[in-house]
């Protein structure tokens, strides 16, 4: 079996993605013994960097299994060309190839340039399931945990859960250290497991600056609460959240587009990620919001702020985060010192 010296995963389904990559990787050690893993993401780490780690051989692995996560924010000429360069290289080399890259985006594209790089049959775009696939998959995943579940705990818990099989599988793992075999999940107890334990993330923030039922001031005080949370978490990274804002606010773009000239249909919805009720009605309600002009603008203040905590701002991120919140709520992208 002969391995790609690059592939292309893309798509929101982050659970599928993830085993696809899982799945590489074993072939890989079965055929070639230990390898070197390395995960890197364009924001943190050069281009320079990452392809230095591929060209490098170690001298106690036979091979170095790369993913580059966010590979839609790859766009300098110079970094396509290195990588471009390398893969020349790899190419060449053939069956001699002891380095493996796995670019991954939750978008549906990245830059034309580095998609043209990757061969047809290597690039894969892992859509969003329908919802009633969702349904189906949760049953049968509490199924083979050995647990039952009523139709409205399904529900529910699409309705708390990131709509991806990694979103439900971490969240759904819960039930097992909570109940015993042969126990049917019910509403009540989704209520006691999730909503009462729920971590926040850059997806429920975006929920709460997009909750239309109240007014601003409101939602400008429930999501800084989060983001109060989140700062307090171990894991808190501000270029992260910021990156997780961005895919929403890049998202809802989209919804005005797909919306310009009327409704668009269930397959122009799926393609675009907008497959579940519950994302239709949460872009929905963040349409009713921000226009498409206020839109671009708040990926210009998002944008913007990412850079201000690059560029040396990182003693005053939490100030600089509140304000960013502000402006999203309270002045739809326009920038304080406007």
């Amino acid at each position: 079996m002969t391995f790609p010296a690059i592939s292309l995963f893309l798509g929101s389904e982050i659970g599928e993605k993830k085993d696809a990559i899982t799945t590489q990787q074993r072939a890989l050690e079965k055929k070639m013994g230990q390898i070197d893993r390395h995960t890197f993401y364009p924001f943190e780490n050069s281009m320079h960097e990452i392809v230095s780690v591929l060209a490098n051989a170690s001298l106690f692995s036979a091979a170095r299994f790369v993913i580059v996560k966010n590979a839609e924010l790859i766009k300098k000429k110079e970094d396509i060309q290195i990588l471009a360069g390398w893969l020349d290289t790899a190419t060449r080399l053939g069956n001699q190839n002891d380095s493996f890259l796995i670019l991954t985006s939750d978008e549906n594209s990245i830059d034309k340039k580095i998609e043209k790089l990757v061969p047809k049959q290597h690039k894969k775009i892992f859509w969003e399931m329908f919802e009633n696939r969702k349904e189906q998959w949760l049953v049968a995943w509490f199924k083979k945990n050995k647990l039952l579940i009523e139709p409205e705990a399904v529900e529910a818990i699409l309705e708390m859960v990131e709509n991806n099989t990694e979103s439900l599988r971490n969240e759904c793992s819960r039930f097992t250290l909570c109940f015993a075999a042969g126990h049917t999940i019910n509403i009540d107890d989704v209520e006691n497991v999730l909503a009462h334990n729920r971590e926040e993330t850059a997806f429920s923030l975006f929920n709460a600056l997009s909750d239309n039922s109240k007014v601003p001031v409101d939602r400008l005080s429930s999501s800084l609460s989060i983001l109060q949370k989140l700062n307090q978490t171990k894991s808190s990274n501000s270029i992260q959240l910021i990156a997780g804002l961005s895919y929403c606010f890049r998202k809802l773009r989209i919804w005005h587009t797909l919306h310009a000239s009327g409704r668009p249909s269930d397959f122009d919805l799926k393609i675009n990620g907008f497959s579940s009720k519950k994302a239709q009605k949460r872009y929905a309600h963040a349409s009713n919001i921000w226009n498409l002009r206020s839109t671009i603008a708040l990926l210009a203040l998002m944008s913007s702020t990412d850079m201000q905590i690059r560029s040396g701002g990182a003693t005053h991120e939490k100030n600089i985060l509140q304000v960013m919140i502000y402006c999203i709520v309270i002045k739809n992208g326009i920038a304080l010192e406007d």
